[in-house]
This record gives structure tokens, sequence and C-alpha cells, in this order.
């Protein structure tokens, strides 16, 4: 599957927050680790209510790859836009000319639900809802975007689909 770079790394933005590890303070954590993604000198302190946007944005992302008709997935694809204020513009701030989805002088929030809520709709859009999922391994439940050839991947991770190739062969040797 191809999509565009900037798109396929925003929608790597999303996967990673519907993935996140959520503990009483996880946002700050995850949008230091992802600062790339936020304009230069962009403040990314948060306040508690925005904070609860961010797991809101958080759980649409696995809402939207959990969906099991394409009319689940627009309705919550919409709930996902709805909280986005896109201005894209274009720049090559890293030698690459590429489109920005939220306006420079927008704030963290702003900037990580726009992206996020625009490269997962891009994917969506261009590519089909059923290319979104979640891990079928036992015990994980990690979000991805499915980018095989034939639209059959099942699992996250190699290390989840070994994990759970060996775990069935254990159990067929059992029987």
């Amino acid at each position: 599957m191809d999509y565009d770079d900037y798109g396929s790394n925003a929608v790597e933005l999303a996967i990673d927050l519907a993935n996140a590890e959520r503990s009483d303070s996880w946002v700050p954590g995850f949008l230091t680790a992802h600062d790339e993604w936020f304009t230069e000198g962009t403040a990314l302190e948060l306040t508690t209510r925005q904070a609860r946007a961010v797991a809101e944005t958080a759980d649409l992302v696995r809402e939207v790859a959990l969906a099991s008709s394409q009319d689940e997935v627009v309705e919550r694809l919409n709930a996902l836009l709805a909280m986005a204020a896109p201005k894209p513009y274009a720049t090559d701030h890293d030698g690459e000319l590429h489109l920005h989805y939220a306006a420079a002088e927008a704030g963290a929030l702003e900037q990580l639900t726009t992206t996020v809520a625009m490269g997962l709709s891009q994917v969506v859009v261009q590519h089909g809802w059923q290319r979104l999922g979640v891990c079928a391994a036992e015990g994980c439940g990690n979000v991805y975007v499915d980018t095989s050839r034939n639209a059959s991947r099942r699992y996250c991770s190699n290390t989840c689909a070994s994990r759970s190739s060996v775990a069935a062969y254990r159990a067929r040797q059992k029987s």
C-alpha cells in the first residue's frame, strides 16, 4: 500500500496515540515523545480539560479501528474530524515540501487533534476503512494500519504474529 509520507506519518501518530500506555500523567510524556509534530515553540503543557480531550481523541481513533461497518467508521471518523480545526499550509522546514494540517500558531491540543484526524481520515478515505484494525493476538489489542498488499494483516507486529503462531502450535501439540 502506498500513501504519502506526511499522511502516513500522521496516521502513525494517530496509531501511537491510540496505543499509548495511559497512566495518571501520560499526556505530557506522549506530547514530549512526539514533539517533532508541533511547531517550534509550541507549549506542550495542557490543562486538565485539554488532557481529557487528548484522551478522547485517542479513544476515537481506537473506536474508528474497532468499527465493524463503513457507517460506524463514518460516524466515528466524523466525530474525530469535528474536534479538528484544519488550516493546512505547505512548508519545507525539513528540506522537503509537505503539508501541515493545523495552523502554525495553534496550540498543542489543536495541532495534535487536527494532525491525527486528518492523517487517519486520509488513510480511511483513500485506502478503505478495512485497512484499520486491532491486533488479534491474545492480550494485545493494539491498533494498526494494514499496509499489506492484500489487506490480510491481523497483528500489530511480527512479535504478536509469532507469539500467536507459537501458542497455536503448542495448543495443537497438546491435543
